[in-house]
């Protein structure tokens, strides 16, 4: 791809998120997209491959905020909104109070009976959702080559536990009874994301040192998205499924529901938002799998994860432990990624008890197959990890960035 300044796609308008997205690929490169929009939520769309597309309307107006410096003053003003229906803050610029009167809607096809089914099934599998989000999908994260190096070297690489928390909030928010009412968050926590990663799209291009490791001159496209994605709700199911925990249809329908809002809420178009978990997983393998792979700085990242749990809880959430889990979760080739060691005492106790404990407590199993120790030591696990990366979701706040990593200046 010929060497484009942000500025440039900018100028192209709303047309480059478009069909003006398919100037700056190649026709070798434009083949390479074949899912099909008939697989989508909406049933139909464009087809266009998803890496040349980005959300022109929030980096128009985001640009547009930072260059008139207005950015502080916004950030003050939106600490203030925190819940989906309250009113959005008097004060805002214009064109953003217009942007996020829009953006905060839900779509036509949102359904509130599976909205009200997944709040149940949260309720029920809210400690396995939240370890896998925090932990399964964060760790994940460090090894999807661009979504590593753009933390890495965006404002967010500078405080990883701050960033991390951000990253829980969303977890956080879409499993509470009322992630999508007038008096819950998920909504607020969609919109301020949708503006962050607006800013992180002009912020990170000026970034020498992201632009000598990045293989793309713009971040956070359609295609980067929904990877980060099927890192969240594509993995947690099949952990959820390889745990044999039990899943009747509705449950899984409804929890897949409310990731499909959440992925229009943060701006993705829907006609890469998959209407189903047969066409999410068929998706995975084209936009997930394939990218998988260590990079200098997520492995870096990845140690940073580790080493938190021991800063929150040095009793039980040690860099072991959190290594074990690790290898459990995303396998042994990951974990060879990442470095981790083999720690044969965390590793067996996962590999033989971790079935026969998802058994008993879902009643599965009458019985403990090992010593009770071990089946409370499990399930303070699932609730330490869950503490440890959820704590500070509740009270974190969602700014729109003004610089990208201190520790690596842009010159």
């Amino acid at each position: 791809m010929d060497k484009l300044s942000r500025r440039d796609m900018l100028r192209a308008g709303g047309t480059l998120g478009a069909f003006g997205a398919l100037t700056v690929a190649t026709p070798a490169q434009a083949r390479v997209w074949t899912w099909s929009p008939s697989g989508s939520v909406v049933g139909t769309g464009a087809g266009l491959d998803p890496r040349w597309v980005w959300d022109p309307e929030a980096d128009t107006l985001v640009a547009s905020l930072i260059d008139r410096g207005e950015v502080p003053r916004v950030n003050t003003l939106l600490r203030t909104w925190t819940k989906n229906g309250q009113p959005l803050p008097a004060g805002l610029p214009a064109d953003l109070k217009a942007f996020m009167e829009k953006a905060r809607q839900l779509p036509a096809w949102a359904d509130r009976g599976k909205i009200a089914a997944a709040a149940d099934f949260n309720n029920r599998r809210g400690l396995y959702t939240g370890v896998l989000y925090g932990f399964a999908s964060g760790m994940m994260s460090t090894v999807i080559p661009k979504e590593a190096r753009a933390v890495y070297y965006s404002q967010g690489g500078a405080d990883m536990q701050d960033r991390i928390s951000k990253t829980a909030k969303l977890g956080y928010d879409i499993g509470t009874r009322n992630a999508y009412d007038a008096d819950g968050e998920m909504i607020v926590t969609c919109v301020k994301t949708r503006l962050a990663h607006a800013a992180v799209r002009h912020l990170l291009p000026k970034s020498s040192h992201w632009q000598r490791a990045a293989d793309e001159e713009i971040p956070i496209s359609q295609a980067d998205m929904m990877v980060t994605w099927h890192s969240l709700p594509t993995t947690v199911m099949k952990n959820l499924v390889a745990w044999k925990v039990p899943m009747p249809a509705a449950d899984s329908a409804a929890f897949l529901h409310t990731w499909q809002l959440a992925a229009y809420m943060l701006g993705i178009k829907e006609e890469y938002i998959p209407a189903s978990w047969a066409e999410a997983n068929s998706q995975a393998k084209q936009v997930l799998d394939p990218v998988l792979a260590p990079t200098p700085e997520g492995i870096k990242l990845a140690n940073i994860l580790l080493e938190l749990g021991a800063a929150i809880d040095a009793g039980l959430l040690t860099k072991r432990v959190l290594g074990s889990l690790t290898r459990f979760m995303l396998g042994d080739e990951i974990a060879g990624w990442l470095s981790i060691p083999r720690y044969p005492l965390w590793d067996g106790l996962l590999n033989t008890f971790w079935g026969p404990f998802i058994a008993v407590r879902e009643g599965v199993l009458k019985v403990f197959p090992g010593a009770d120790s071990t089946y409370w030591l499990f399930d303070e696990l699932l609730r330490k990890v869950l503490l440890a990366y959820l704590s500070g979701a509740q009270k974190i706040n969602i700014e729109i960035p003004l610089t990208n990593n201190p520790n690596y200046p842009n010159s």
